[in-house]
């Protein structure tokens, strides 16, 4: 498998190469087949995996710690509280023990840097289970729902809302799959430039489109997937009203997806605002795949493991 610069971490999928990312979302599918018929997982037997989280989660969690456990291996979670990184000691010294003793980490922090920095340190694969910056495994976990319900090279992903950590990595991994991606966001509220450039040298190279808009109706027109998140993402409490009032004409409800196809398809990586981002009658009709991309976090992750920890 031919994985990034440094191969043996998964911080940001522009890293990694189309055929190891393809490769990785068929193992997830593999993965999804045997969970379904109860096949018991040894890939990671014998083996231990740190799940460091600094913030608060639902999914990232549970489905970590499950498909560690699921392969076989140990899950062991490490409050933040325990360690106070660069209080109590120092990055260095945190992750050289924690390689002493672990096979992998996972972190799941506030700071982009402190997952470099950790990753930096440790002699064995980190795993960046979501910053300010990325969150690659949800991207993953999107990009097998997509599969599943479409055809990922042809069908339009339109991204509604905030350029946050959420589409960061979307367009990272649409780019590097050759997919067709629209990112429609306020003025003010796009995704980082470097992103967007990386994101598009990308889709050069593998024949993709992505598209930045503002107008979320004229941005439904040809989408198969749309798809939201949270206006305002954990540590931006303090700029909830601005938001709440720059996002309304951004929420996708009837009247947003009266301007899409009718077959459109829901995606949301939650936690879910109902009645802010999003209404509960799009997250509860027959369009919505929430649950189901929910689900493929369990099996997108199980495989990005099984990739880093089983790399020689």
């Amino acid at each position: 498998m031919s994985g990034p610069s440094n191969p043996k971490d998964f911080i940001s999928i522009a890293d990694w190469s189309r055929d190891a990312i393809e490769a990785m979302l068929a193992r997830a599918s593999e993965l999804k087949a045997q969970r379904k018929r109860r096949e018991p997982g040894h890939a990671l037997q014998n083996r231990s995996v740190l799940l460091y989280f600094e913030k608060p989660s639902l999914r990232t969690l549970v489905s970590f710690e499950i498909g560690v456990a699921e392969l076989g291996g140990h899950p062991v979670y490490l409050p933040p509280s325990q360690v106070r990184i660069g209080e109590r000691e120092a990055i260095e010294d945190v992750s050289r023990n924690l390689s002493c003793w672990c096979d992998a980490i996972v972190a799941r922090t506030h700071s982009h840097q402190l997952v470099l920095d950790l990753a930096r340190e440790a002699s064995v694969p980190v795993i960046n289970a979501l910053t300010d910056y990325l969150h690659p495994c949800q991207a993953m976990a999107d990009v097998m729902t997509v599969a599943e319900h479409g055809d990922r090279s042809r069908d339009r992903l339109v991204y509604v809302g905030d350029g946050n950590n959420v589409a960061h990595s979307l367009i990272h991994i649409a780019g590097r799959l050759g997919m067709r991606l629209t990112v429609c966001t306020p003025e003010g509220y796009r995704p980082a430039p470097e992103v967007v450039s990386r994101g598009l040298e990308l889709a050069r190279e593998e024949g993709g489109d992505l598209r930045l808009e503002s107008d979320p109706h004229s941005a439904m027109k040809d989408a198969a997937f749309v798809y939201t998140d949270a206006w305002t993402s954990m540590g931006q409490e303090a700029e909830t009203r601005e938001r709440q009032a720059v996002f309304q004409p951004y929420r996708v409800n009837a009247s947003l997806l009266s301007s899409a196809p009718s077959d459109v398809r829901i995606l949301h990586c939650g936690p879910v605002h109902r009645g802010e981002e999003i209404t509960s009658e799009v997250l509860d009709s027959e369009r919505s795949l929430v649950v189901h991309q929910a689900e493929n976090r369990l099996h997108a992750q199980k495989a990005v493991l099984e990739a880093l920890v089983l790399e020689p």
